[in-house]
């Protein structure tokens, strides 16, 4: 049964008259009654009573009734609901992140939600080499990285540039330093994060190539805690600049560029390449304008 069809069979059982009806619907009356008699012609049975002057319904009419009105209406709202998908008035967009990474999005986020309040973002704590096969996958709308991936059938936007640096509490002997030695870093008392990630990789690989020691003495399983294990003075950090730019504008951590180490980072939104649902290519163009009209904190930063 078509749905126009249904929608002109209402019509007639509300108004009871094909006439009354095929002016309703701006319709001849013959194209009226050639819709009832398909939808009788399908089911096998009448749907009003000929014999009644007042278009009664006949029970299989009644029975009909019920349900088509319930399929209009669902008709209706699938089609409202695709409207809202395409103005931004709903949806979903999942991105993938580790935890360092998330701090980079927090502008895009501010920026979209206030923009589209009734769509969902979902940001999944994911391993940054995971990211591009759960995007490919479409596991994840995007995904936030510091390198190139190396499948094919990516895109990606420029969030901001960012930096490795040595976090240490403001009373510390190196706190006043502009920049500090790998070998100096290795000698402190170092707060790692317990998760592999790309950053935490690449230190170490410096080290084991310099065949120089780094005392890590303390493993945290979050950011937060490692960043409050440096207040308290129980040791240092290295760790991207983005992740404490509050801290350090209040002054509660310094952050000191490390030679060798502390080399730019660019930060980016990563996705598919091809169609994207209204919500990710919103969140794509609030990423784009944030970048845009905004410095990147490791450049402005930066000593």
């Amino acid at each position: 049964m078509q749905l126009q069809d249904l929608t002109t069979f209402l019509t007639v059982a509300s108004e009871r008259s094909f006439s009354a009806a095929a002016s309703k619907l701006h319709r001849t009356q013959p194209a009226v009654s050639q819709a009832i008699r398909r939808i009788e012609d399908q089911i096998g049975d009448r749907l009003f009573d000929r014999s009644s002057r007042n278009g009664a319904l006949t029970e299989a009419g009644v029975l009909l009734r019920d349900y088509a009105t319930r399929l209009v209406r669902l008709a209706s709202d699938a089609e409202q609901a695709v409207r809202e998908l395409q103005q931004v008035r709903r949806g979903r967009v999942v991105i993938g992140a580790n935890e360092a990474a998330v701090h980079a999005l927090l502008p895009s986020l501010e920026t979209f939600a206030a923009a589209h309040p009734q769509v969902l973002v979902e940001v999944r704590r994911v391993p940054s080499r995971q990211v591009a096969g759960e995007i490919l996958n479409r596991a994840l709308d995007c995904g936030v990285l510091t390198f190139q991936p190396s499948e094919k059938g990516l895109q990606s936007i420029l969030l901001g540039n960012d930096e490795l640096v040595l976090l240490t509490n403001p009373k510390h002997p190196l706190a006043g330093h502009k920049r500090v030695s790998l070998e100096e870093v290795g000698r402190q008392t170092v707060i790692a994060h317990n998760d592999p990630s790309p950053a935490r990789e690449r230190v170490l690989r410096l080290y084991e190539r310099r065949h120089a020691p780094i005392n890590i003495q303390i493993a945290l399983p979050s950011l937060d805690g490692i960043k409050r294990a440096v207040e308290m003075g129980i040791g240092v950090a290295v760790l991207p600049r983005r992740c404490a730019l509050a801290e350090i504008a209040l002054g509660q951590l310094v952050a000191i560029r490390i030679p060798g180490l502390s080399r730019g980072r660019q930060v980016r939104l990563v996705c598919r390449r091809g169609e994207l649902s209204h919500a990710v290519e919103a969140f794509l163009e609030s990423a784009r304008a944030i970048h845009e009209r905004a410095p990147s904190p490791g450049r402005r930063t930066r000593s």
